[in-house]
This record gives structure tokens, C-alpha cells and sequence, in this order.
């Protein structure tokens, strides 16, 4: 079994706190947003248990959460960093194209990145991870560093919600807002 400091265990508690801050947003009739499930294929089973104790991922995942805000489809991934810099390589290909797609289709996509040192949680809009990843794709650095995020992104505790991203969701919405 993983030990708590393993990578297997690695975003638990981030995604641990987002799920019962979507829970509230439920109760609340806010938003309705699913955790996704990686899909597996079980190998072994300790059928005396009922426990997968090997399996492998039948295919590459998309993003960690699904919903709807206020009409608003979103995706998301949650990220955790030990250090002030995030690798690039932390986001697969896969899922860039994923929220790509999502936006096209008038979803709004995004990352919730928390950076353990600092204890602070960044809604990071998909067209802010998109400029890293590009300058990254063109030669330049394969990570960014904590002071590139725009600080007023930061995430709060409120009301009862650990992660409180549906205030820098309505912020990302304005500024797309002045943009058009």
C-alpha cells in the first residue's frame, strides 16, 4: 500500500479538499461538479476482499473534474507542487488538447494548483497555462515559476468552502468578458 509521502498519494488532500468544496457548492445549488475517474482494467483481485491489487489505466484521462456552473460548463485538473516552480511536465499533452477542445466548445477550462510550501492554492485560467506551455513547446523554460501567476488568482477558504475557486471563476468570466 502507498505510504503518505509517496507520489501515488501525491494531491489527495488537495483533491480531498476540492471534493467536499464542490459537496458545498451542491448543497448550496451552485454547481454541479463530478470528480472523473481514471479508468482501469484490474490484473489481480484479492477476491477474498472484493480489492484490486493490480490493474493498469485503459487509456490516457482528461482532466480530474467535470461540471456545470450556473449553465457554465467547466473542467478542471488539480495539481499539487512541493516548490516555488511547476513543471510543465506535470500537464500531459493529452489533457492541454482536452481543455483546448472544452473551450472551443464554449466550456470554460482551468487548473487548481497547490503550492504546498507556501500553503496557497492558484486558479490558473487555461489561457494563462497555455502561454507557459507554448513558450515551453518554442525552446523556453519547462516550468513556471510561483511569482508568473497572477496573484489576485489566489484561492480562499470561505464560508464553509476550503477552496473557494468559483470567486476566481467569475473573475476569469469578466475578463473574458472585456476581452470580447
Amino acid at each position: 500500500m502507498p505510504t503518505w509521502n509517496s507520489r501515488g498519494l501525491r494531491g489527495s488532500t488537495l483533491e480531498e479538499l476540492i471534493n467536499q468544496s464542490n459537496d458545498r457548492y451542491r448543497e448550496k445549488n451552485l454547481a454541479l461538479i463530478q470528480k472523473i475517474p481514471t479508468p482501469i482494467t484490474p490484473i489481480n483481485m484479492d477476491k477474498e476482499h472484493n480489492h484490486i491489487t493490480l490493474a493498469y489505466f485503459d487509456k490516457k484521462s482528461t482532466v480530474d473534474y467535470i461540471g456545470v456552473v450556473q449553465g457554465i460548463p467547466v473542467c478542471f485538473d488539480a495539481k499539487e507542487c512541493t516548490s516555488d516552480t511547476f513543471p510543465l511536465h506535470n500537464i500531459h499533452e493529452h489533457q492541454m488538447e482536452f481543455m483546448r477542445q472544452f473551450e472551443q466548445q464554449g466550456g470554460i477550462s482551468f487548473l487548481i494548483i497547490f503550492f504546498s510550501k507556501k500553503d496557497e492554492k492558484f486558479y490558473v485560467p487555461y489561457r494563462h497555462v497555455l502561454r507557459f506551455w507554448n513558450r515551453m513547446m518554442e525552446g523556453g523554460r519547462k516550468s513556471f515559476r510561483y511569482e508568473e501567476l497572477d496573484l489576485s488568482y489566489r484561492i480562499r477558504t470561505h464560508s464553509g468552502v476550503m477552496i473557494h475557486y468559483l470567486e476566481q471563476l467569475q473573475k476569469d468570466l469578466s475578463e473574458r468578458d472585456e476581452k470580447d
